[in-house]
């Protein structure tokens, strides 16, 4: 799996997971409108576990079919290694 990253990462502001997580799917042609976040993910849960973990943590959630992981450092694509899986 590689990963394709269009944001600069997280902040420490209120809802910056939201914004960052909205951004990253806008980013990837899934326009806000189309979906409700809060049906894939509980965006305060999420921001409580990344704010409280002083290790590396990654969280995955796939929105609208795009695959995300979520981390203190910022949101990422996930994309899959057609080479990876050709073989199989």
């Amino acid at each position: 799996m590689t990963r394709n990253s269009p944001s600069t990462g997280c902040s420490n502001e209120p809802d910056a997971i939201l914004v960052e997580i909205t951004e990253t799917l806008d980013a990837c042609g899934i326009e806000d409108d189309t979906y409700q976040l809060y049906e894939y993910v509980d965006a305060e849960a999420l921001e409580q576990l990344l704010a409280s973990v002083d290790g590396d943590i990654a969280v995955q959630v796939t929105v609208e079919g795009i695959r995300l992981e979520v981390s203190p450092e910022g949101v990422d694509v996930l994309v899959e290694d057609h080479a990876d899986s050709a073989g199989e």
